[in-house]
């Protein structure tokens, strides 16, 4: 039987493979590597720690070394191709030759203690895996991925890179030095800047975790054609974090983890994200983003695991099929998964989504007529959308057609574009449509004559004005007012976007408006002869009727021109319009009266000084006292125009015994005066922190208790009990006044900020003063009233101690910042009373007294706004702790001329005789004079006392 050919040659195979493997366990290492390994060994402060042989025996075992060096690998040549040295607890740096391993491919040097600044890893092209992670690296050079074309894993996680030089930024020619880059780790190593556009083009990438680094700008749009399958992007430090929408996760279909937390993405999250299929973790926790939760995002089939919470969502709660699934601190409609909103909510939230969603418009929760800015409701219905100025960009939604009692729509001065939509001719209830100054196009449906419809200011617009037309642009003063309704020719007004309002609420009766109007048209003639008003300036004058809802017989009048006034309307940026608006009764005062009042501004008049001027003090010619704020010239700017305008503004609706009253206004050329009661005994601030210096007595306890109370009910009656809630933003002592009794108001309203809701996150600029500020609004810009009872619990403390919000002069570093120290402290008995301010005289019952008002102070400071109380509740803690009203010890025999002490018919009988012997000009009769009569006594009177007292 004949041997097959193969069998013949297996014993010479076998004898050539078991010669190989000889020839690679005994290979002897290349004398360049034993170098390096030398050089690393001496580099090491532990070399122990390694296990390696002594020096002279073979790291590969060749030459009769020995079986080769722990954790150490060679190829058949004897060059190092695998150094796996991980969690060996190694200190020390690696040395600069290390790059000459040119051979290594896979290195392993995690969680070591490793240090100092790393060589560049240049020409060690055979390189494919490095994990360098868990180390404390220091630096990194610029060259330090050149080359490194095999190179796919990559870790250096926890080292903080380049510190001394701000950080380092991911090389924007990764993707052509390592294109065949599959994992890239670099979370918390002191990166900063921009994600590269490149590393979108690194085909191959799968797992890109940049966690804990300070990068900034949005995801480049690169990753949508991207394979990423891992992306940890998540808590970017720094003030400026990553940011931008997130348009670009919609491309990324093989993403299976998205860890995008702790950043400023804003925005929608795109419907389109149904095309992740994988996605099976989504955290985006702790952004801005906004907008309705797609429902594509809930139906993805293998999402398990998604974080939605603090951001700003709005409509209904999304209804995921997964138990975990959080999405708290949001604006949903309901808190319970799926419960549709309300049509109106709807309707108004697909408008807000077709013109994206700005950051201003926090329309959350399911009650548009709550605290909707720009949303007007009358009897828990909208009327009115107001949102001029508001950088509006997209389109208007034809789901404002389903509003059906909206009167009134404001959209001008934004960046509208497309048609006027259809859908808005069915409102039966609307008035006056306003779409000027935007980018819209015609041709504009037909409105019913009783519609006043503003087009005016889109440059593309094709169409034709309706019937109703558009608003006249610029009619002579003495021209009749137009009301609402009423048809108007279109106007061209070239000025459109420099426009000036100066609203005067005059008290008149309706019947002679035409006579304030031609009186009016005067003074703007009279003005133009005598060049107060540009001669290229237009102005129109209309008189509106007045509110019927308004306390007296008002008529506004409003003098439109294209000349400036300076400065802005409160709610409009001085950068974005030059619109001026000032509401006021009959409180304009001439300048030369406060001059003769102040002697000319004298300096021995001066009461005091703030941000934006001088407050004197003043005699009217009556004898009134008075104290004028005067803004000083070089201070005018829009911003501080914008403080005075809201003062008057809102000084001039509120009044409360417990905030300082506004007695008129004056703007005359450069001057711009207010005009206030005046408080005698000044600021608060001078009683608690410069008595000395101005010797006076310090306040006693019972003052500062009462004084406690009526700032609470102050800012309790501007919360909760005006007409509109308003937020003051900068209570402090500063800004409560003293008068004769010590009874105290609040002043300085040019910071009050209105809100429709007392807990209405308003979305605005910081302002108020340090020490004072609720962090939440010093950190978000956003404020409720909580912010104003945070402001009142350090006032509370200041009380107590004596002590200013803020000093760096205190040489105790804790108490530098007195409401942090002082809620470290209040629970402490001993220490609080240390605290207490040392001028009190203290007894048992004022120290239990002051006990209650620390704790007060406490929850009014707490961290989170809604673990502190409102005003009403501090008014209710502070009422039993003022001194109650006692009777006299001596008892009053009697009371203008009555005995008290009579029986109670007796009495009465004595009052009427009285009555009787007086005229109704006060003079006294005889009982001769009067013929003896007595008056009549009402029917009932006797009987009503008599079943009172039983007799």
């Amino acid at each position: 039987m004949a041997v097959p050919p193969l069998l013949t040659l297996l014993p010479l195979l076998l004898l050539l493979l078991l010669a190989a493997a000889a020839t690679v366990r005994g290979a002897t290492i290349d004398p360049g590597d034993l170098s390096v390994l030398e050089d690393l060994r001496g580099a090491l402060t532990n070399p122990d720690a390694l296990g390696w042989g002594a020096p002279g025996t073979d790291p590969c075992g060749g030459g009769g070394g020995g079986g080769g060096w722990a954790h150490v690998s060679c190829d058949r040549s004897g060059r190092v191709n695998n150094l796996d040295l991980k969690n060996a607890g190694l200190a020390g740096t690696l040395p600069p030759s290390f790059p000459k391993l040119t051979a290594l491919q896979d290195l392993s040097l995690q969680n070591n203690s490793l240090a100092g600044p790393l060589p560049s890893f240049r020409g060690m092209a055979a390189l494919r895996a490095a994990y360098l992670n868990g180390n404390a690296f220091t630096a990194i050079p610029r060259d330090f991925f050149d080359g490194l074309g095999d190179l796919e894993e990559f870790a250096l996680d926890g080292s903080p890179l380049n510190a001394s030089d701000g950080g380092w930024a991911v090389p924007p020619g990764l993707a052509a030095a390592a294109p065949q880059l599959r994992k890239l780790w670099l979370q918390n190593c002191n990166l900063v800047g921009a994600l590269p556009d490149s590393l979108g083009a690194l085909t191959g990438l799968q797992e890109l975790r940049l966690s804990y680094n300070a990068l900034s700008g949005p995801i480049p749009p690169s990753f949508a054609t991207s394979g990423i399958q891992t992306l940890w992007l998540n808590n970017q430090r720094g003030d400026q974090k990553l940011s931008g929408t997130l348009d670009v996760l919609a491309g990324m279909v093989h993403l299976q983890e998205a860890w995008l937390h702790g950043n400023q993405f804003s925005g929608p999250i795109p419907t389109a994200i149904a095309a992740c299929k994988q996605l099976a973790m989504l955290y985006l926790n702790g952004n801005n983003l906004v907008g309705v939760v797609p429902m594509a995002l809930t139906a993805l089939p293998r999402l398990n695991d998604v974080k939605l919470d603090d951001n700003h969502f709005l409509g209904p709660a999304p209804a995921f099929r997964t138990p975990n699934a959080s999405f708290s601190h949001n604006g949903f409609c309901s808190d319970d998964p799926g419960v549709a909103c309300a049509p109106e909510v709807s309707a108004l939230l697909r408008f807000l989504a077709e013109v994206g969603y700005p950051v201003r418009l926090a329309w959350a929760r399911n009650d548009p007529c709550k605290d909707w800015l720009g949303v007007t409701c009358d009897q828990g219905k909208v009327t009115v959308l107001n949102l001029p100025g508001y950088g509006l960009n997209g389109t208007i939604s034809s789901s404002l057609g389903n509003l059906s009692t909206l009167s009134d729509i404001r959209l001008h001065d934004n960046n509208l574009t497309g048609h006027v939509p259809d859908s808005l001719t069915n409102l039966k209830s609307l008035k006056k449509l306003d779409l000027s100054t935007n980018n819209l196009i015609g041709p504009l449906p037909a409105f019913s004559q009783d519609v006043v419809v503003s087009i005016t200011g889109n440059p593309n617009f094709n169409g034709t004005a309706p019937p109703g037309g558009d608003a006249p642009q610029s009619p002579t003063p003495s021209a009749p007012a137009r009301s609402q309704g009423q048809a108007a020719t279109p106007g061209n007004n070239k000025n459109n976007n420099k426009r000036s309002v100066l609203v005067l609420a005059i008290t008149i009766p309706v019947a002679v408006s035409v006579v304030a109007l031609l009186s009016l048209g005067a003074v703007v003639l009279f003005c133009k002869k005598n060049g107060s008003v540009q001669p290229q300036a237009t102005s129109s004058v209309v008189v509106h009727p007045r509110d019927s809802s308004g306390p007296d017989n008002l008529v506004k009048i409003v003098m439109a021109s294209n000349d400036s006034f300076g400065g802005t309307s409160s709610g409009t940026s001085s950068q974005d319009s030059d619109i001026h608006m000032i509401e006021a009764r009959n409180f304009v005062i001439s300048v030369q009266v406060l001059r003769s009042a102040t002697k000319n501004f004298s300096q021995d008049n001066v009461l005091g000084r703030g941000g934006f001027g001088v407050v004197y003090k003043g005699v009217l010619h009556d004898g009134t006292m008075i104290a004028v704020k005067r803004m000083e010239s070089s201070v005018i700017s829009n911003k501080a125009l914008d403080e005075f305008q809201a003062e008057i503004a809102i000084l001039t609706k509120v009044r409360h015994r417990n905030l300082v009253s506004i007695l008129g206004y004056s703007i005359e050329g450069n001057e711009r005066l207010l005009v206030y009661e005046h408080m005698s005994n000044g600021a608060l601030s001078k009683h608690l922190f410069q008595w000395k210096l101005h010797d006076l007595e310090p306040l006693s306890w019972k003052k500062r208790l009462n004084i406690a109370l009526d700032v609470a009910r102050g800012m309790e009656y501007l919360h909760t009990l005006a007409q509109q809630c308003y937020i003051h933003r900068d209570l402090k002592p500063a800004n409560i006044l003293l008068g004769d009794d010590f009874r105290a108001k609040v002043s300085d309203f040019g910071l009050l900020k209105s809100a429709p809701d007392g807990n209405f996150s308003v979305a605005t600029r910081l302002a108020g003063t340090f020490g004072y500020l609720a962090p939440e609004y010093a950190v978000t810009g956003k404020i409720t009233t909580k912010a104003d009872v945070f402001s009142f619990g350090v006032v509370l403390m200041e009380l107590i101690t004596g002590m200013t919000a803020i000093d760096e002069r205190r040489l105790d570093e804790e108490t530098r910042y007195l409401a942090t120290w002082f809620c470290q402290i209040r629970k402490d008995e001993e220490k609080l009373r240390a605290a207490i301010d040392p001028t009190l005289v203290l007894t048992e019952e004022i120290l239990e007294s002051i006990s209650v008002i620390a704790e007060l102070a406490g929850h009014c400071t707490s961290r989170e706004p809604l673990q502190r109380p409102d005003m009403g509740h501090a008014v209710t803690v502070l009422v039993p702790m003022v001194e109650k009203w006692k009777p006299s010890s001596n008892e009053a025999e009697d009371y203008m001329g009555i005995d008290l002490h009579l029986p109670l018919l007796q009495m009465v009988k004595g009052w009427q005789e009285s009555e009787a012997n007086t005229t109704t000009d006060g003079s006294i009769l005889s009982l001769e004079d009067s013929k003896g009569s007595i008056p009549a006594r009402p029917a009932g009177f006797a009987e009503s006392f008599t079943s009172a007292d039983g007799r």
